[in-house]
């Protein structure tokens, strides 16, 4: 009995440290390639901003983003020709912050293309929205000492 009470509490133990549902569902529904349609503010005006300490804002309009959640790495493109062109390697991992609310983080860290990280820098964003054609992210960063959220929609782009 005592062996039995033992496996099953060693059982629970592995069960309840695993990936939760929603993120494996969620690795599900991002695989694939995604265009990024917009970028805006939560604040009205014209903002100098450099995302993800590669581009402007107007560069990253229009880039697909390719996500290989298998290995939990992508790839995204900027495809404008007034911009610096190319592919750019990443990771990513999804991580549920609150259960009764579904909330994630999106951890994202630039990588080079054998994923390394070069500068150890990453980002932590909040996918707000997550569906088989759209997907938001949400990053709140700070502007003169108060909160400034920049929205990135994406929409799927079937294979």
């Amino acid at each position: 009995m005592r062996k039995l009470l033992t496996i099953s509490l060693i059982a629970a133990l592995f069960m309840s440290c695993g990936v939760p549902k929603t993120v494996q569902e969620s690795k599900k529904v991002i695989k694939g390639y995604w265009n990024l349609n917009s970028i805006s503010y939560s604040e009205s005006g014209n903002f100098n901003v450099t995302l993800l300490n590669d581009t402007s804002k107007e560069c990253f309009e229009g880039s697909t983003w390719r996500f290989i959640p298998n290995n939990n790495s992508g790839v995204y493109t900027i495809n404008n020709g007034n911009c610096p062109m190319g592919d750019r390697d990443f990771i990513f991992t999804i991580q549920q912050i609150d259960q009764t609310t579904g909330l994630y983080d999106f951890l994202l860290k630039p990588t080079n293309e054998k994923h390394k990280s070069e500068t150890g820098e990453g980002y932590r964003l909040r996918l707000a929205q997550l569906t088989d054609n759209s997907m938001k992210w949400e990053q709140t960063v700070s502007l003169s000492g108060q909160p400034f959220t920049i929205y990135m929609n994406f929409s799927k782009i079937n294979e």
